[in-house]
């Protein structure tokens, strides 16, 4: 309570001496990795212990995938009226738990293809509802000025994650038998849910309005909310168009690797992994560009490069040994700028949205981008199977740059040194009138009778030892 009470006073004191933030990151940290390794070790016990065939091992990955686009905007609406950090805790938990029923239908002798599909259908949906839960709840523990910082900390936790995690479960897999590995993936997501419950800042429980709202009526407002800002529309919009583009030139992507150009499968492996590496790059210049160059141009000319450097590819040919180091090269800048472009565009989201809706904005725009990249691999496939490989490569790599060239002409494009939007207190509490500021202007404001927070809205301080009016601490 005394570091959050210096940070408040504006005392200079860094992000990773704040205790609470430090167990947040490792609570995140330790559930990326347990998702990254689960979403190798499922598949890897169903086709090496089970014996899965193409159909049944698709048919896991679909489960798994579905509550995504199934349920993301209800766990906006459900998060939003929820303290954040109780709903992490609580989702690990039950991820651990889910993935704890493998080894047990090992020993029973029960472990079949039904028993994955019930695990990762559990997991699917507690993943949704902690995803969006951790993107509000950073928003809630630090201030403004360090929500750059914070995000770029956590989104190279997950870089990492995306890294290690995927080979520690395959590593496991191959020691040990897969119900065995899964243990590993169960303690993560349990070590995330101590982690993240240890947190002693208490989290403010969101304002509730004036009475009861339906889940639908929630749904809507975050839909109007983000349709109704500018500069969140064209957030969803940007991350829109690059998420089907990229589903489309991923698709194409993947076949040419080893038909266009004969790579062998490790040869894609360390292509592809070079993202990677490159993400943690990009999350480490994200904390620190933005605030020298201005929000707008880094995001911009980010994207540009992102987008540009995949428009190598198809002019590549010849043997591995001229083709594999330029693919990690490229593999490498995109993942490096991509992720400053995330990092950067997840700050600006935090900070133009009032913590009141903070879950439903999330929703809304992962669902918008995760809606379209099916369509987008079909299209990838639809236009390699008309074109050619090489041709349906240079489309869908040129089709990338409609992300940036919307975001030149958006009001992302006119940001400066500093965050968007109003002051923590002012999108503490939830507004009578539902819309949502534009860039520059504060968050509206709860009518006097239904305040949530006085002037600071993280007071820590007892009912008796405050001296505010405030109802709710």
């Amino acid at each position: 309570m005394k570091a959050a009470a210096g940070n408040r006073a504006g005392a200079p004191r860094g992000l990773w001496r704040d205790a609470d933030f430090r167990r947040l990151w490792v609570g995140q940290t330790a559930s990326q990795f347990g998702a990254q390794a689960t979403q190798v070790v499922l598949p890897l016990i169903a086709v090496v212990s089970l014996n899965a065939g193409p159909g049944q091992l698709g048919a896991l990955r679909a489960v798994e995938q579905a509550p995504i686009l199934l349920l993301s905007l209800f766990a906006g609406a459900w998060v939003d009226r929820r303290r954040a950090r109780t709903v992490m805790v609580l989702a690990d938990f039950g991820r651990a738990l889910a993935l704890g029923a493998v080894p047990a239908a090992y020993l029973l002798g029960v472990l079949g293809l039904p028993v994955l599909l019930v695990v990762a259908l559990l997991v699917g949906v507690l993943s949704v509802f902690f995803d969006v839960a951790y993107q509000a709840s950073l928003v809630r523990l630090v201030e403004r000025d360090r929500l750059l910082q914070g995000n770029s900390a956590l989104e190279g936790s997950r870089s990492a994650a995306q890294i290690g995690g995927p080979a520690l479960g395959g590593t496991l897999v191959s020691l040990f038998s897969g119900p065995v590995a899964v243990v590993t993936s169960a303690f993560f997501f349990a070590l995330s849910s101590v982690s993240i419950w240890r947190i002693r800042r208490r989290e403010q429980l969101p304002a509730r309005g004036d009475g009861p709202v339906g889940v639908r009526r929630q749904i809507q407002e975050g839909l109007r909310f983000v349709a109704g800002n500018a500069s969140l529309r064209a957030v969803g919009v940007a991350s829109a168009l690059f998420q089907f583009w990229f589903a489309a030139l991923m698709t194409v992507y993947l076949l040419h690797l080893p038909r266009g150009l004969h790579l062998s499968g490790t040869a894609i492996g360390l292509a592809l992994a070079a993202m990677g590496p490159g993400a943690v790059v990009g999350s480490l210049l994200a904390a620190k560009l933005p605030g020298r160059f201005g929000y707008g141009k880094v995001l911009v000319c980010s994207a540009v490069v992102a987008d540009g450097v995949m428009l190598c590819v198809p002019a590549l040919h010849g043997s591995s040994a001229v083709t594999l180091p330029v693919l990690i090269g490229v593999n490498f800048l995109f993942g490096a700028f991509g992720q400053l472009v995330n990092v950067t565009m997840m700050a600006v989201r935090q900070a133009i949205t009032p913590v009141w809706i903070q879950g439903r904005v999330v929703a809304t725009i992962n669902f918008a981008g995760m809606g379209l990249t099916p369509v987008g691999s079909l299209l990838g496939g639809y236009l390699a199977g008309l074109w050619g490989l090489r041709t349906s490569l240079l489309v869908t790599a040129a089709a990338l740059a409609l992300s940036p060239l919307f975001m030149a002409f958006s009001p992302l494009a006119h940001l400066g040194g500093q965050l968007p939007g109003g002051t923590a207190s002012e999108a503490t509490a939830a507004p009578t009138a539902r819309a949502a500021p534009d860039v520059g202007t504060t968050a509206p404001e709860a009518p006097r009778g239904d305040r949530s927070t006085h002037s600071n809205s993280r007071c820590s301080r007892p009912r008796t030892g405050c001296p505010c009016t405030s109802r709710r601490h």
